[in-house]
C-alpha cells in the first residue's frame, strides 16, 4: 500500500470516474473532472463570496485581520490538500468539501446559529451543515437547468458532517440511498470526508489561538501555564529560535503545533489503513468506524486544548457580550419577517413554508448586511448602542418580547417601518427601494 503514497490515486480514493453523480445528469466538463467542477461552482457561487463577511469568532467589525468565514474555509482546504496529497487521497474533492463545508453558517458565528435553531424549534430547527447541504441542493440560483449548484454526491457527502436520524429520514425519503443514508445505516463518508473533519478542528484550533492573542484576550503566558501541549512547543520554538520574541514566537509556535498535528494523522491514517483490503471508496464506507484520525494522545491534546479556548475564548464576556447582543438582533430579524414577510425579498416571500423561508433568507446573510436589516427595521443599531454598556446588559429592541407574538407589532412605535399605525411608511404599500435598484451588499440573493 505505500507505493499509493508516492504514485497516483490510491485505490479506496474517491475517483470522479466513478462517482456516484449528481441528482441532475450532466455532461462531462471537457477539461476538468467533477470534482474540479464542483470547486470551481462553490468558489463562484453567492454563498461563498459572502462567506468574507460572516463571522468566525470575532465579529466583522471588531478586526480588520481577524479570521472569517472564508479565511477559515481556506485555511481548512489548504491543510486538507497538503494531507490528502500525502495520503494519496483525491485533493480536488477534499478541496471542494472545505471551501462549501461553511456555507451554510448564519451571519454572527455560533452565536447567530444558536439563535435561529431556537426560533426554529417548532419548525424542524436550524443546523449550519443542514442548511450548507440546503444551499448547494436548493438556494443558489445560477443554473438555467436546475436550483442550486447540483454538485456530486462526493462532495454533499462531506459537506453533510452532522445529521440528526430525523434530519437524515427526511433527506433520504427525498433522496434514496443518498447523503442521508449513512446517519441512518451508521457507516462512514469517504476518507476525504473524515479528512476534511479533521482538517476543520485543526484549522480553527490553531487560528482561534492567533485571534485570541492578538484581540488581547489571550495572551502567550496564559497558554503556556494553562495548555502543556503549547508550553511544549513553545519550548521547542525556543529551542530552534533562542533570540525569538513577540508574534513571531506566537506564529513559529503554532506553525509546529499545525505541521506536528498533520502529520499525526497522516501516520495514525496510514496505520489504521495498511491491515485492511480496501479497493474502492465503497469499501471505506462499509467500515464500522472513522479511519482518518489522530493518535490517542493527539486527540487528548486538542481536546484540551479545545476545553481551554471553550472557557477562556468563547466564553470570555467580552466575547459573550457582542454575541448577545448578535443574537438578539438574530430573534427581532426573524420575527419582523415571520410577521411582515414582505420585507424580505420576492424569492423568500411567496414560499410556502414561511418560517423556513425566513431562517434560509436569515442563513443568507452577512454579518453587517444582518445589522443593517436590524437598524433599518428597528431604528437603531444594536452592535453600537451597546458597545459601552455594562457587561449584563441584555440589549433588544424593547418590542415586548414576554408579550405574545400577536402584540409584537402593536407594542412598535407609530413611526416604526413595521408598525401598523404608519401609513406613510407602510413596507408592503411602499417597500424601501435598494440603490440602483439593486439589494445591497450582502443581501442574500
Amino acid at each position: 500500500m505505500t507505493d499509493f503514497y508516492d504514485s497516483g490515486l490510491a485505490p479506496f480514493a474517491s475517483d470522479p470516474l466513478h462517482s456516484h453523480g449528481r441528482i441532475i445528469l450532466e455532461q462531462p466538463a471537457p477539461t476538468r473532472n467533477d470534482f474540479q467542477r464542483d470547486r470551481d461552482r462553490i468558489v463562484h457561487s453567492s454563498a461563498f463570496r459572502r462567506l468574507v463577511y460572516k463571522t468566525q469568532v470575532f465579529l466583522n467589525h471588531e478586526g480588520d485581520l481577524f479570521r472569517t468565514r472564508l479565511t477559515h474555509s481556506l485555511e481548512v482546504a489548504q491543510l486538507a490538500r497538503s494531507m490528502a496529497r500525502g495520503l494519496a487521497l483525491h485533493e480536488d474533492l477534499v478541496e471542494a468539501i472545505a471551501l462549501a463545508h461553511d456555507l451554510g453558517h448564519t451571519p454572527f458565528g455560533h452565536a447567530g446559529q444558536d439563535a435561529l435553531n431556537q426560533c426554529m424549534l417548532e419548525h424542524g430547527g436550524f443546523e449550519h451543515n443542514l442548511q450548507s447541504l440546503r444551499v448547494v441542493d436548493f438556494l443558489e440560483e445560477r443554473y438555467a437547468l436546475f436550483d442550486g449548484l447540483n454538485l456530486t454526491f462526493e462532495t454533499r457527502e462531506g459537506i453533510l458532517k452532522h445529521c440528526g436520524l430525523a434530519q437524515a429520514r427526511e433527506l433520504q425519503a427525498r433522496e434514496p440511498g443518498g447523503v442521508g443514508a449513512r446517519f441512518i445505516d451508521r457507516t462512514q463518508p469517504s476518507l476525504e470526508a473524515q479528512l476534511c473533519n479533521l482538517a476543520d478542528e485543526i484549522a480553527y484550533n490553531a487560528h482561534d489561538i492567533d485571534d485570541g492573542v492578538r484581540s488581547g484576550l489571550l495572551s502567550i503566558e496564559q497558554l503556556r501555564e494553562s495548555v502543556p501541549w503549547f508550553e511544549h512547543y513553545c519550548r521547542k520554538t525556543l529551542a530552534l529560535y533562542p533570540s525569538i520574541q513577540g508574534r513571531r514566537w506566537l506564529f513559529e509556535t503554532i506553525r509546529l503545533m499545525l505541521s506536528e498535528q498533520v502529520y499525526d494523522v497522516m501516520e495514525t491514517t496510514r496505520a489504521a489503513l495498511a491491515p485492511l483490503e480496501l479497493h474502492s471508496a465503497s469499501d471505506v464506507r462499509a467500515c464500522p468506524h472513522a479511519l482518518v484520525t489522530f493518535s490517542v494522545p493527539m486527540q487528548e491534546a486538542s481536546s484540551a486544548l479545545k476545553q481551554f479556548l471553550s472557557a477562556n475564548l468563547y466564553r470570555h464576556p467580552r466575547v459573550l457580550h457582542t454575541t448577545e447582543q448578535a443574537k438578539e438582533i438574530i430573534k427581532d430579524l426573524f420575527l419582523a419577517y415571520l410577521h411582515t414577510p414582505s420585507e424580505m425579498p420576492e424569492s423568500f416571500r411567496g414560499r410556502h413554508d414561511r418560517e423556513r423561508s425566513v431562517a434560509d433568507y436569515i442563513a443568507g446573510m452577512t454579518d453587517r448586511f444582518a445589522a443593517k436589516e436590524h437598524q433599518r427595521l428597528s431604528g437603531w443599531s444594536a452592535l453600537q448602542q451597546g458597545a459601552d454598556l455594562p457587561l449584563d446588559h441584555q440589549p433588544g429592541l424593547g418590542l415586548g418580547r414576554a408579550r405574545g407574538d400577536k402584540e409584537l407589532l402593536s407594542g412598535l412605535q407609530p413611526n416604526h417601518p413595521l408598525s401598523p399605525s404608519n401609513p406613510t411608511s407602510n413596507p408592503r404599500a411602499n417597500p424601501p427601494p435598494h440603490p440602483s435598484g439593486e439589494p445591497p451588499f450582502g443581501e442574500p440573493t
